[in-house]
């Protein structure tokens, strides 16, 4: 029986025997081959899906850890600055542990989808008037005050956790791929890849390591600008950060790899989200489509080579935003439920 990503690689994690594991069976998420979509580039495209973890995010990957020591060390709550993903894997995990979660959430700028995890399983939510790099500072002057602890990526635990979705991409893979492409916000999960990789590779696992390509939203971008982004916007709220807790660690992943961070725009964003519902079948939140719009970028660039393994990270499922597809305008077809009038308009959309 899987019991999750903690008991699966213990080797490469601090636990022991007498560790209580906070699991929710996280991790074992598919790496889908985009059958079509490798065709069309001329790539062997696999997308690892991460939105098919307890709470529909890749943060259950390490929040799993950092609730796991947080118990082993007595903490009696756990507290995080969210956009989202993270305030309901928190909430999730801290549920399942019996202890106390507080969200802080920058008011307007989490969708609704997510908020709407955090509230059902029982999290404290409070809400400020300003952006998510704000909301870390307060959670961080808390945690000091109350003696709680920060499930943030500053928590070491979440990023040695996360690594373990390198691990399941080689053992899929039987190798590593040619190429990471992965989504950047606070930049712990290209920081958490990199680490699982080189931890493979010594360990005689893997022969080779991946290129990582990270790919921040144009209006979030600052490691590609190369100084803090004060009011950061995209339509991909899961990556809409102006300060990354893990920006020196993503640019040493992006250099020792001998990769690159860029950014994609919302248009190229919201085309790549809409391109990966309907060419594959596969939905998933505008911030994970940041780093399958980086593929289509870097195709269109030269920047992948003919026929290169290239696997890009869907961090987040797409009904965490369900907002976004609605806005997506498309019609539905309403019809008096006569069967005359139904053939009558099937007709019609058969020929469109």
């Amino acid at each position: 029986m899987y019991k999750g990503v903690i008991n699966r690689y213990k080797e490469f994690l601090p636990v022991n025997d007498k560790t209580r594991i906070i699991t929710l069976n996280e991790g074992n998420t598919p790496l889908i081959y985009a059958e079509n979509l490798s065709k069309e580039l001329g790539i062997r495209l696999f997308f690892k899906y991460e939105g098919l973890n307890p709470t529909a995010s890749f943060k259950d990957r390490g929040m799993t850890l950092a609730v796991t020591k947080a118990v082993e060390n007595e903490a009696k709550a756990v507290i995080c600055a969210s956009t989202g993903n993270t305030s309901a894997s928190a909430a999730a995990y801290a549920a399942r542990a019996g202890i106390k979660c507080f969200v802080m959430l920058p008011d307007g700028k989490v969708a609704q989808g997510k908020l709407a995890q955090a509230l059902a399983y029982g999290a404290e939510v409070v809400s400020i008037d300003d952006n998510f790099d704000r909301a870390l500072e307060l959670v961080k002057a808390c945690s000091e005050e109350f003696n709680m602890t920060i499930v943030n990526s500053v928590n070491p635990y979440r990023i040695e956790c996360q690594k373990t979705g390198a691990f399941e991409i080689c053992d899929d893979l039987e190798a590593a791929p040619d190429y990471l492409f992965i989504p950047v916000g606070n930049a712990g999960n290209i920081t958490a890849y990199w680490k699982g990789f080189k931890e493979y590779y010594a360990n005689n696992k893997i022969n080779s390591l991946p290129k990582m390509i990270g790919w921040q939203a144009q209006g979030a971008s600052p490691i590609v600008q190369g100084k803090i982004v004060k009011n950061p916007e995209t339509i991909a709220t899961a990556i809409r950060i102006g300060n990354p807790v893990s920006w020196q660690k993503a640019i040493a992943a992006r250099d020792e790899s001998n990769g690159l961070i860029d950014s994609v725009s919302d248009k190229e964003i919201h085309k790549a989200y809409v391109k990966l519902a309907t060419t594959e079948g596969i939905f998933a939140e505008a911030g994970s489509c940041a780093g399958f719009a980086g593929v289509l970028k870097a195709v269109r660039n030269n920047i992948i080579k003919k026929n290169s393994t290239v696997v890009s990270i869907l961090t987040g499922h797409g009904l965490k935003d369900p907002q976004m597809a609605i806005n997506l305008n498309v019609d539905i077809h309403k019809v008096i439920a006569d069967e005359n009038d139904v053939f009558d308009l099937m007709e019609k959309l058969i020929k469109k």
